[in-house]
């Protein structure tokens, strides 16, 4: 009995060693990175590369783009017209083909002429309109600047009444005729008959001294 309960005393002491390590569970290699085919690409259904020249400049969100060029042009004219020209200029020149194409599709037989003819009348009409509003403007100032001169011209006539009196007068007397001379004939018969009467009273005029 005692060998029995010694026995059983020591195994807890046992059971006491330490716990084994964790296993290290193995990572999971990162999900690959999952590209979006270009809508080009997308439309022709083929393979989108990475460095395909479409890919820049009609993205997959906007499929519309590429299928209005691609309707008008073809998409080997595209992928032509891109190749020959520096990087800097294809988003202006996929610009202007993507609004060509439109222009070509709401007007089969004029296209981008049509629209330029229509903007060009629309702008030579414009330029009526501004060359008659500003005229309409100089005649308005015109009119004002001389609307303020005879406003400012009866002022000062209703400020200086009396500057025009004199002025009024000298007119008057200007106007009047000259005065008649008097007949002074008579005047000079009677002198020359009273020297005559003096004369035949004393007689003829004799010389003081011979």
């Amino acid at each position: 009995m005692e060998m029995d309960y010694k026995i059983k005393t020591t195994s807890p002491s046992s059971s006491s060693s330490p716990p084994p390590p964790p296993s290290s569970q193995p990572q999971s290699p990162p999900s690959p990175v999952v590209v979006s085919p270009c809508a080009a690409c997308k439309i022709l259904r083929r393979r989108c590369v990475e460095k395909c020249v479409l890919a820049p400049y009609f993205p997959p969100t906007d499929p519309l783009k590429f299928t209005i060029a691609h309707r008008v042009f073809g998409a080997s004219n595209i992928i032509k017209f891109l190749q020959e020209l520096p990087e800097s200029q294809r988003a202006d020149a996929v610009s202007s083909m993507v609004y060509e194409a439109n222009a070509r599709i709401r007007d089969p037989v004029y296209g981008c002429a049509g629209a330029i003819c229509q903007l060009q009348k629309q702008v030579s009409e414009l330029q009526g309109q501004l060359a008659k509003a500003q005229a309409d403007l100089v005649n308005m100032q015109c009119q004002q600047a001389n609307l303020v001169a005879l406003i400012c011209m009866e002022m000062s006539q209703c400020h200086h009444p009396l500057s025009s009196e004199p002025h009024h007068s000298m007119t008057a007397a200007a106007a009047q005729p000259p005065a008649q001379h008097e007949d002074m004939s008579c005047l000079f018969d009677d002198n020359n008959n009273n020297i005559n009467n003096f004369g035949s009273a004393w007689g003829p005029w004799e010389p003081l001294w011979t």
